[in-house]
């Protein structure tokens, strides 16, 4: 059965566009992906991302579990609000999921894991966390509102009380902190997101969700729908889980190896399989490409390099940029002279180093 937010009946009255998204009725766009796109871009958007799964840990052992789940080293959390970036894997190194882990307490962390996978990382969560007598639970009470852009911080602080705002005013980039808004509501406000703009990621109790999308409504914030999100967290260079990478898929051919601390002593799920393709080097990569031919880069299309045949994992046409981009794996090596397979033409593509778009402009040498 499709499952919705809370908020579908006010995107719905918005001329939201609705799609099924990993068994969710979730707005695409609200009249024109591309100028979402553009709007958090140039100003401030709205994403309405209460289908994600938030997850709550608790238990005196509760650090020393996430260091035995996790690859990255939740050592690196002193500070309570502070987060972190990790993939959880396989005992074959492969990546369950990939998530962001918030360090509230010695004896409480919180995980926001993504949408699609939530009954195989629960199920997951909870076999590992058994051992170590850790607490584990969902929070379905909880709704989650991104808001993004340039002038997103300023007119999030707009709703925020009083004498919260200078603690949300000098949060951090990947920490959190708790707050109240002015008309009381608890907000769980994080400077996280997942367009390459700044923001915040807010969680809130789920009846109050309607009437603060409204009050950010009113602010003069834009809702945006997963259309631009999809091409925003491209350009900005970051893994969609699922296309670009899975469970058969180890970080460092994700390009995801800046997430694993293969820290001493730490005996982490998955480790034993990542040093040996540490040592031995993995037989994929994962590289940014463009199109500067007209047309669109497709997930599933054939990738043809001077050391084999590869695929395009996620793929768009970038609206900051006006051209095609993606992602491709591809065999290990220098990847030479690249080409996509279109309907049996063979068309050039650049190999470029990602992120495309940082802090709303092209990167070097992604225009050509």
């Amino acid at each position: 059965m499709t499952q919705k937010t809370i908020l579908n009946d006010t995107h719905r009255a918005l001329g939201a566009k609705m799609v099924d998204f990993g068994g969710w009725d979730m707005p695409i766009h609200y009249g024109s992906q591309i100028e979402e796109h553009h709007q958090v871009r140039r100003d401030a958007g709205m994403f309405d991302v209460s289908h994600m799964t938030v997850v709550d840990l608790r238990g005196a052992r509760v650090r020393e579990f996430l260091r035995h789940l996790v690859a990255n080293s939740v050592d690196k959390l002193k500070v309570p609000g502070k987060a972190l970036y990790t993939c959880m894997l396989n005992p074959q190194g492969g990546v369950i999921d990939d998530l962001i882990v918030y360090y509230l307490g010695e004896e409480f962390f919180r995980l926001v894991v993504n949408a699609a996978t939530r009954a195989k990382d629960l199920a997951w969560i909870g076999e590992q966390a058994a051992a170590f007598d850790v607490q584990v639970a969902e929070r379905p009470d909880f709704a989650m509102i991104a808001v993004q852009g340039p002038n997103a911080r300023a007119r999030v602080l707009g709703l925020v009380d009083d004498g919260d705002r200078a603690a949300v005013e000098q949060l951090g980039r990947f920490a959190a902190v708790e707050a109240k808004s002015v008309a009381g509501v608890p907000l769980f406000v994080a400077r996280t997101g997942y367009t390459g703009e700044d923001g915040f990621e807010i969680v809130l109790p789920q009846d109050e969700a309607v009437a603060f999308w409204n009050a950010l409504l009113q602010a003069g914030v834009s809702p945006a729908g997963l259309g631009a999100r999809d091409t925003l967290r491209l350009e900005a260079g970051m893994n969609l889980y699922g296309q670009d990478m899975d469970d058969a898929v180890s970080p460092y051919e994700a390009a995801l190896a800046w997430t694993v601390a293969l820290d001493d002593g730490r005996d982490f799920i998955g480790r034993p399989a990542l040093e040996a393709q540490k040592a031995g080097g993995a037989p994929r990569q994962m590289i940014g490409v463009v199109m500067d031919d007209k047309g669109v880069l497709r997930h599933g299309q054939k990738v043809l390099t001077a050391q084999g045949e590869g695929e395009i994992l996620s793929g768009t046409f970038s609206p900051t940029l006006g051209k095609a981009i993606a992602f491709a794996r591809v065999p290990a090596g220098e990847p030479g002279q690249v080409r996509v397979d279109i309907r049996g033409r063979e068309i050039p593509l650049r190999v470029v180093k990602f992120p495309f778009v940082r802090d709303g402009q092209p990167q070097p040498g992604v225009i050509a």
